[in-house]
C-alpha cells in the first residue's frame, strides 16, 4: 500500500512539473513571437508596451500588429489541439482530427462561401463557419449510425463527406475566380493581417469551449473503457459522444473561421501529448492545450523569420513541420495506440 501511494505521489508530482514546464514554454513562445519579426524589439520594451507604455518607439508594431496576431495564434493552437484530442478520445481512433472527419471542411465551405459570395459581410464568418462545422459533424454522425456508431464508420463517413465538401469549395473557387485572391490565405491557413476584431471574434468561442473541454476529461476516460462499461456506469454514451463531437466542432470552427484551413495541429498534438503523459484525459487535455499553443506560436514565428521580411502563410510552415513529425509518430511504437 505504501509503495502504491508513493508511486501515485511521484506520478502526480511528475504531471504537475510537466504542466509547469509546458506553461513556461508556452509563455516563452509568446514572448519570443512578440520580440522577433521583420523588426526586432527588446524584451524590456515589449514588457513596457504590454503593460501600458504608449510612448515606446515600437508601440504600434507590438500593440497593433504582433500582440493580436500572437493571441490569435495561441487561441487557435489551443482550440485545434483540444478539438483533435477530443475527437481521438471519443472515437478511440488515432487518425481522427477536425480535417479527417470533415468538420474543418464544413467550416471551410461556409467560410469560403462568405469570403467569395458575400465579401461585404465578413462579420458572418464565425457563425457561418460554426454552422458549417456542426452541420458537417451532424451529417457524418447520421451517416455513420447503424445500431450505434463505430469509430471506423465515422472516420470513413468523415472522409467521404470531407471530399464532397472540398468539391464544393473547388466549385466556389471556379465560379468566383475573379475573387479567388481573397480566399487563398483562408485555404492555406494564415495569421497575416489579423487584428483586435479577430481576437474579439475568436476569444469567447475558444475560451468557453476550452473550459468545457478541460472539465470533460473524466467523461473521456470513461468512454475509453468501451461503450458497455460506460453504459453500466450510467453514462448516456451516444448523447455524450454527440455532445463531445459538437464541442470539438465549435473549437475547430472558431479557429477555421479566423485563420482558415490550418492542418496538422489537431492531428499531431494529441499524439505528442500522449507520449508525454499517457492516456489519462484529465491531464492529456491541459497538456495538449499548452502544446498546441507552443506548436503554433513556433510555426508562426518561423513563418515570419525564414524569409524575412517576406512572410510565409503559417499553414505552409505547419505542413512542413507537421508532416515529418507525424511520419515519425506513425513509425513509433509508443503512439498510434
Amino acid at each position: 500500500m505504501q509503495n502504491h501511494e508513493s508511486g501515485w505521489s511521484r506520478t502526480k508530482t511528475r504531471r504537475i512539473t510537466l504542466l509547469i514546464v509546458l506553461f513556461i514554454l508556452a509563455g516563452s513562445s509568446i514572448v519570443l513571437s512578440l520580440m522577433f519579426g521583420a523588426v526586432k524589439v527588446g524584451f524590456s520594451e515589449v514588457t513596457s508596451i504590454v503593460t501600458g507604455n504608449h510612448q515606446a518607439p515600437s508601440h504600434s508594431i507590438i500593440w497593433n500588429i504582433r500582440l493580436p496576431r500572437v493571441l490569435i495564434a495561441g487561441l487557435v493552437g489551443m482550440g485545434m489541439a483540444l478539438s483533435g484530442t477530443i475527437l481521438q478520445g471519443v472515437l478511440r481512433n488515432p487518425m481522427a482530427d477536425p480535417h479527417v472527419i470533415g468538420v474543418s471542411s464544413g467550416a471551410g465551405l461556409m467560410g469560403v462561401g462568405i469570403i467569395l459570395v458575400y465579401p461585404e459581410h465578413r462579420e458572418w464568418l464565425v457563425p457561418a463557419a460554426f454552422v458549417g462545422a456542426v452541420s458537417a459533424g451532424t451529417m457524418i454522425y447520421r451517416l455513420a449510425w447503424k445500431n450505434g456508431v463505430s469509430s471506423v464508420r465515422l472516420i470513413l463517413a468523415g472522409v467521404a463527406v470531407s471530399a464532397f465538401l472540398n468539391s464544393g469549395i473547388s466549385g466556389l473557387l471556379t465560379f468566383y475566380s475573379d475573387r479567388v485572391e481573397g480566399a487563398l490565405s483562408f485555404m492555406v491557413g494564415s495569421l497575416s493581417a489579423k487584428s483586435w476584431p479577430d481576437v474579439q471574434q475568436l476569444f469567447p468561442y475558444t475560451v468557453i469551449g476550452a473550459v468545457i473541454a478541460l472539465l470533460s476529461g473524466r467523461w473521456l476516460n470513461v468512454l475509453l473503457l468501451g461503450d458497455g462499461i460506460a453504459k453500466s456506469l450510467g453514462l448516456r454514451v451516444e448523447g455524450l459522444r454527440l455532445f463531445m463531437i459538437s464541442l470539438a466542432s465549435v473549437l475547430a470552427a472558431s479557429a477555421v473561421s479566423v485563420v482558415g484551413l490550418l492542418g496538422f495541429v489537431g492531428l499531431i498534438v494529441p499524439h505528442l501529448t500522449r507520449i508525454l503523459v499517457g492516456n489519462n484525459y484529465r491531464i492529456v487535455l491541459p497538456c495538449a492545450a499548452l502544446i498546441g499553443i507552443i506548436v503554433l506560436e513556433t510555426a508562426d514565428l518561423l513563418s515570419r523569420m525564414i524569409f524575412a521580411p517576406v512572410e510565409l502563410p503559417v499553414g505552409i510552415v505547419m505542413g512542413i513541420m507537421g508532416a515529418p513529425i507525424f511520419l515519425y509518430l506513425l513509425r513509433s511504437k509508443r503512439t498510434m495506440s
